[in-house]
């Protein structure tokens, strides 16, 4: 579990998580090993039955990945992390930890379309069902979206690709009166911009392969607990914390762990060991290299994204920007809110002339990158129709906040006027 935080964010993103003793190595360690050694076998089984902490096998836990996990959790303001190996599984295992077959969930439909996919599609194929409802919908709307058999909220901070910003605090209201956590994929801010736990979140989530890496050279996840929700005040929801695990000898996890360490435990004893879902321990250190210096890049991502969002407003081949650091913007009151520093270096855009002019406009580009990525150093660009969301129909799709001329900008760190020189030259060729 981590420790709680007495030192700024910057100082965090630096030193959290890990205090070397005197000569150990200043740097996290890479503990590039499968498995550990024991004198006995009882002092194993102590490990397997979580009546000891330690390590017996890196499917579950290994020192790499606690260490990150742990500076991860204090950046958020958590009492425990776990690292996964993408952002999808993070989003899956926080999700299934507690909603399984029989069980419901609501969420934002203004979400990455991956994760959409995996609610709308995979996890239903499992027996859990979503509710999808409007980031801007009325409370009549919301309540109504939910079941006696709901589990869990789900929103995403910042919208991937749609930009819309969650109402973190007013969504965190609804599940609470309904008895249940709410879980926040905080990927596009990060920490350095948004805490949803301040605002009311219980449970959230990352994929670290976007910025917090932010050099697009691992893939992985992350899941925090706040500590906040207290599963046994809810105890006929949440079973699978609060009555006995006979897979491991009817350990009640919210009694053994409390509410800090309980959900974490859960997941990594029982979805981690049997999904196996594990961040590599060599990704676990790229991963550390890129937070020493998070709260260093967003700024620069930012103001890159407003000088972007600014420039493209003003283009008359350009139909419409979402970005909320642009006033005018539909989210823009809610980004002051939650995002009063800044909220990403991510623009979207629809390109006057539809999908056809899109993707010519996209073919033109010289220092933006046709990735299938976003949210690192170098600024790359997405059709996300054709692409990350094409598994989406249309309707879904104008749900999500998508368009089929809409082009998804995530600006890197290079000069501003290089990206605004490049963006003009490629809009001249319409």
């Amino acid at each position: 579990m981590s420790e709680k935080n007495e030192h700024g964010i910057g100082t965090t993103c630096v030193q959290g998580g890990y205090t070397p003793k005197n000569g150990e190595p200043r740097q996290v360690p890479i503990v590039q090993s499968t498995t550990f050694k024991y004198d006995t076998s009882d002092a194993m089984g102590r490990l397997f039955d979580l009546e000891d902490s330690g390590y017996f096998y890196t499917r579950l836990q290994n020192p790499t990945n606690d260490a990150v996990a742990a500076k991860i959790a204090a950046l958020e303001g958590g009492t425990a992390g776990m690292l996964t190996s993408s952002g999808q599984a993070a989003n899956f295992f926080a999700c299934f930890n507690i909603a399984e077959a029989g069980d419901h969930i609501v969420a934002s439909s203004a979400i990455y379309g991956g994760t959409f996919n995996l609610l709308a599609h995979t996890m239903a194929k499992m027996g859990v069902q979503t509710t999808f409802v409007s980031p801007l919908c009325s409370d009549e709307e919301l309540e109504a979206a939910f079941r006696p058999n709901t589990k869990a909220v789900f929103g995403e901070t910042i919208a991937n690709p749609a930009l819309a910003v969650f109402d973190i605090e007013r969504f965190a209201k609804a599940a609470h009166a309904h008895g249940v956590p709410l879980i926040v994929d905080n990927t596009f801010p990060t920490p350095i911009n948004c805490r949803p736990i301040e605002w009311g979140a219980d449970i959230v989530t990352h994929s670290t392969t976007k910025y917090m890496d932010g050099h697009a050279v691992h893939v992985g996840g992350a899941i925090v607990d706040s500590g906040n929700f207290d599963w046994m005040a809810h105890a006929d929801k949440f079973p699978g914390l609060t009555t006995p695990d006979e897979s491991y000898h009817g350990i009640v996890y919210a009694q053994k762990f409390g509410q800090a360490g309980a959900f974490i435990t859960k997941a990594t004893s029982q979805l981690m060991r049997d999904f196996g879902s594990i961040q590599s321990p060599q990704n676990a250190f790229y991963l550390n290299m890129g937070l020493e210096s998070l709260h260093v890049r967003m700024p620069r991502h930012c103001a890159n994204g407003q000088a972007a969002a600014e420039f493209l407003s003003k283009h008359p081949k350009i139909a419409s920007v979402r970005y909320p650091g642009l006033p005018g913007d539909p989210y823009h009151e809610l980004a002051q809110k939650y995002l009063p520093n800044g909220s990403c270096g991510v623009v979207s855009f629809d390109v006057a002339g539809g999908r056809a002019a899109a993707e010519k406009f996209m073919a033109a580009l010289k220092i933006c990158n046709i990735e299938t990525h976003v949210a690192d150093s170098h600024t790359c660009c997405l059709h996300p129709a054709s692409s990350t969301h094409r598994q989406m129909t249309d309707d879904e799709l104008v749900a999500a906040g998508i368009s089929p001329a809409m082009v998804r900008l995530s600006c890197g760190l290079e000069d501003a006027d290089d990206i605004l020189a490049d963006l003009d030259q490629a809009l001249a060729t319409l």
